[in-house]
């Protein structure tokens, strides 16, 4: 995919304006009618050379996260509504990268994986089940957070 000198200076803005991939993500579908996965507006923020800043909710996903192995919890028990919580395994699905489980804000929980041709895998208790585009987004801005956190990212 390529993208016009003015439409990268565009995306430098958004980067530089304190926007995460996601939000990198919603503004190139609405602003340029270009619909990118997760992954690959990654790829593109690390083509233009661009760096991600800290937002400040990546401090409470770390505690939360601390707060969870220090409890030993493997699974998340009482998510609260409204929210997405991403857990990362300890040992690794066969063919992942990286791998976990995720509760979505409506109780739904599935396992999730990142292969190593960088696609995001999810796969809901429930075959029929289909998270919510915000849960989905929730789910994304989860996951980086946890890998950065675990120094994956």
């Amino acid at each position: 995919m390529t993208l016009t000198d003015e439409q990268k200076a565009t995306v430098a803005s958004w980067i530089e304006g304190g926007s995460s991939l996601s939000d990198v993500q919603k503004n190139l579908q609405e602003h340029f009618n270009l619909k990118l996965t997760y992954m690959d507006v990654r790829f593109l923020v690390d083509d233009l050379q661009l760096q991600i800043k800290d937002a400040p909710r990546q401090s409470e996903a770390v505690e939360r996260l601390e707060s969870a192995k220090q409890q030993g919890e493997s699974e998340r028990r009482g998510v609260a509504p409204g929210s997405v919580h991403v857990t990362m395994d300890q040992i690794t699905k066969p063919q992942a990268l990286i791998s976990g489980k995720v509760t979505f804000s409506d109780g739904e929980t599935a396992d999730w994986m990142l292969d190593r041709t960088g696609r995001l895998g999810l796969h809901p208790t429930k075959p029929s089940y289909r998270p919510s585009q915000e849960d989905v987004m929730a789910f994304q801005d989860e996951l980086q957070r946890l890998a950065q956190s675990q120094g994956l990212a």
